[in-house]
């Protein structure tokens, strides 16, 4: 299941301090700017409120870590989740299974961007597409959401990451001015 929060403008991070376990307030507050703040505690709420509507779980989920970061819920391990956020949107899937989210802002990039990270398929797409900054968007949130799911982070050859992932849910919302990509294990 996913879960939105599409009012990051109206969501007040402070107010949401004393809903939080102390592990995560602490992150909250590590954060220098509020968009920081509130995209870390907003994420938190979502994953809390999908435990408790997909599971029962009403106990405040506490984090542990795999070898390159990716976070895991401590004493669950049956339950997965990933979580993503942008200026617009934070987001949270969870799920039986492993799972990759990924959410960005559309915006310009830069060439130098393209040729690090996409191979030459890629690029040809990037140039034919209407958007090349949606299309480029697009791809980008598909490879995170890969490494997502893996827990491998950006840690290998970008170019190769959606080699033989054919089953990526992409949604790109020109409105709200965000594109993101899932993908299940």
């Amino acid at each position: 299941m996913v879960y939105w929060n599409n009012d990051l403008a109206n969501f007040d991070w402070e107010a949401a301090l004393p809903l939080l376990s102390e592990q995560r307030r602490q992150q909250v507050l590590k954060y220098k700017y509020e968009l920081g703040r509130k995209t870390c505690a907003a994420a938190y709420l979502l994953l809390c409120e999908g435990l408790r509507k997909e599971y029962g779980i009403t106990d405040l989920p506490v984090f542990g870590y795999g070898e390159h970061g990716k976070p895991f819920l401590e004493g669950l391990p049956d339950i997965h989740f990933n979580i993503s956020h942008c200026r617009e949107t934070v987001v949270c899937a969870i799920a039986r299974r492993p799972v990759g989210i990924d959410v960005e802002s559309i915006h310009s990039f830069r060439e130098s961007l393209v040729a690090y990270t996409m191979n030459e398929k890629e690029v040809e797409q990037i140039k034919r597409a209407e958007r090349s900054d949606v299309e480029f968007i697009r791809l980008w949130t598909m490879k995170e959401a890969v490494l997502k799911l893996t827990g491998e982070g950006i840690s290998r050859d970008l170019k190769t990451v959606l080699i033989g992932k054919e089953k990526i849910e992409t949604s790109v919302n020109i409105e709200k001015n965000y594109i993101s990509s899932i993908i299940f294990g």
